[in-house]
């Protein structure tokens, strides 16, 4: 925990310390195609079939049904 002393060691921010500054805004760049979450009900047979071909289930569930379905 930094001491009430301490503070006297840190420099005095200026104006052009502050015009220096930039703000990062962080995070994952837009997708061009972004994905939208749904509610959809499946059999419970049909998730385990899928869950049992492991991890990424989801994602090759949803490659699949995007080559099935009309353009």
């Amino acid at each position: 925990m930094i001491q009430p002393a301490e503070y006297e060691e840190l420099p005095e921010l200026t104006d052009e310390m502050f015009a220096r500054g930039t703000v990062n805004r962080g995070g994952r760049p837009r997708s061009a195609n972004p994905k939208k979450l749904i509610s959809i009900r499946l059999t419970e047979d049909v998730i385990q079939r899928w869950r049992a071909t492991g991890p990424g289930w989801q994602t090759r569930m949803a490659e699949k049904l995007s080559r099935l379905s009309p353009k």
